[in-house]
């Protein structure tokens, strides 16, 4: 039987899980990021670029993913601005509307991608993300 006096700990919503998960960007953190996603979380890039996968099924693929990704790449994220948040008629569902802006250090340019995330929580993790970003945008933050 559970201690009443033991607080119960928060599941996270939509919002705080968002806020999280561009922290995880802003800091270029796999782990943090991953551990937001439920393990047989599905994580897709309908506007899918070349050299990146379409989609990552599980917590570890979405962590190999963006260690991959983060490590091989010189971008640098340096703001995520949030254009828009849309709640849905499902709780579990939230829509937030971003422009990325960073810098590519070494060629001395700056990018912003604009893009569109969909993403489910359920239980305070994230069981799928549609990832909708500017695949030429993407392309040219990469060099």
């Amino acid at each position: 039987m559970p201690d009443p006096e033991t607080p119960v700990p928060a599941v996270l919503g939509p919002r705080e899980v968002l806020a999280r998960y561009y922290q995880a960007m802003l800091d270029k953190s796999a782990d943090d990021l991953a551990d937001l996603y439920a393990e047989d979380a599905v994580h897709e890039f309908p506007f899918a670029f070349p050299g990146f996968p379409p989609r990552f099924e599980g917590r570890e693929a979405v962590r190999a993913g963006y260690r991959a990704a983060w490590g091989a790449g010189t971008a640098r994220v340096e703001e995520i601005k949030e254009i828009a948040i849309y709640e849905t008629a499902d709780p579990e569902v939230v829509i937030a509307e971003q422009v990325v802006t960073g810098s590519l250090p070494a060629a001395g340019l700056s990018f912003g991608i604009p893009g569109l995330l969909i993403l489910r929580v359920h239980d305070g993790l994230l069981t799928r993300v549609r990832d909708y970003m500017d695949a030429s945008g993407v392309a040219g933050a990469r060099g």
